[in-house]
């Protein structure tokens, strides 16, 4: 009995349970968020963490779908297309309809991955630390975690730019304390994300990437396709031309209204989120491993951003709001005095965007108008600010 009851006891009592980080880094995204839904109760950290591993869970699923199809070049022009990949060296074949597919399931997982973020209500105290170190994708959907498949190896590039570069290989992952500012942060993204992908659903691509992928067939049964005057290279049967010309075709077709009319909505809330963001992180008082830091915090990521940063950005995000509601009106190249585009009509009645249409004008005079226009004053400050780093810091501030 003696020795019956010690190992009793140590089988009655609990063990201690994983964390969330160690938990994705072990068992992957999908476990984790198959878990995370199937608990009976959730508090915030939890509503945020499921929120989250959703989030993940959608960029993990546009590389298993890019990788699969071999579409690892980084010839793509938008978001979930730009990440790197390694080659696949036995793709499946590719369909046009794979893009529009993509970018519809991007639509219907980020919907969920901010349902629960959502329900995070009013002050809440909580925090969810994540080692980046920890987070992969299972890019070839074999369960196993392999080389290059860490996150950092596939987004660092993006947070990062050049610097990524020019990092020293041996400097640890950061760890990062995420909280309720950063919920709002992250519900930002994923409106700006499902605007992004409203935008080419309504330009469905699939008809466009077939024209253009019999034509270069046609090309290479003739005695093959010169190389790409951009890179000298293309992989999976499209260069940049092909992508350039597979934009211009998907333009130029009647647009899905509803779709952009979603993508409206998208956009302008995302920015709704993201002064709620600022908001929230402007009354921290402490410095824990931030994610986006206020002017007397650091980011855990390493990236030094100047003080004023977050007012300088809820300045061009006015801008970008008024545009998108009509109250000021974006230049036109051949317009000349206060007169401009109407970027609201954009939206509200989309039309076919014919290239040589908006380069002359006439594509264009459905949505010119006389009105205030935009000024570039509030980017120029912000790049100025940012130090020719604007546009790769716009990623990180969404």
């Amino acid at each position: 009995m003696r020795i019956l009851l010690p190992l009793l006891l140590c089988c009655a009592a609990p063990v201690h349970a994983e964390t969330l980080s160690a938990e994705i880094g072990s068992k992957g995204l999908t476990a984790t968020e198959a878990r995370l839904a199937a608990l009976p109760s959730l508090t915030d950290a939890d509503r945020f963490a499921l929120g989250g591993v959703r989030f993940l869970s959608t960029v993990e699923a546009a590389l298993q779908l890019r990788y699969s199809a071999g579409i690892t070049d980084q010839t793509g022009m938008l978001p979930f297309l730009l990440l790197p990949l390694e080659d696949n060296p036995n793709p499946a074949a590719f369909e046009p309809a794979m893009i529009s597919d993509l970018f519809r399931t991007m639509d219907e997982n980020l919907e969920a991955a901010r349902a629960p973020l959502a329900e995070i209500k009013g002050p809440s105290d909580f925090t969810v630390e994540i080692n980046f170190a920890d987070l992969w994708f299972d890019i070839n959907a074999n369960k196993t975690r392999d080389t290059g498949e860490e996150a950092m190896a596939v987004l660092g590039p993006m947070l990062m730019g050049w610097q990524w570069d020019s990092r020293d290989p041996a400097t640890p992952a950061p760890v990062v304390k995420f909280d309720a500012a950063d919920a709002a942060w992250l519900q930002a993204y994923t409106h700006l994300l499902q605007g992004i992908s409203n935008v080419v659903l309504a330009y469905d691509p699939t008809e466009p990437i077939d024209r253009i992928l019999q034509a270069r067939a046609k090309l290479q049964s003739l005695g093959g396709v010169t190389p790409s005057f951009f890179t000298g290279a293309g992989t999976q049967g499209m260069d940049e031309v092909d992508v350039i010309a597979i934009a211009i075709a998907s333009l130029q077709q009647t647009p899905d209204a509803a779709r952009m009319t979603a993508a409206h909505g998208h956009f302008l809330t995302m920015i709704a989120d993201n002064r709620r963001f600022w908001a929230e992180v402007a009354m921290e008082s402490d410095n824990a491993a931030e994610w986006l830091p206020n002017d007397k915090q650091q980011s855990a990521l390493g990236v030094a951003l100047p003080p004023g940063t977050g007012t300088a950005w809820l300045a061009v995000l006015d801008d970008a709001e008024a545009l998108l509601n009509g109250s000021k009106l974006a230049p036109y190249w051949r317009q000349d005095g206060a007169a401009g585009v109407n970027i609201a009509k954009v939206f509200s009645d989309p039309r076919p965007a014919d290239l040589a249409g908006w380069v002359q004008g006439w594509a264009a005079t459905p949505y010119l108008e006389q009105g205030q226009l935009v000024s570039d004053q509030n980017w120029n400050a912000f790049e100025q600010m940012m130090g020719g780093e604007a546009m790769l810091l716009s990623f990180y501030l969404n």
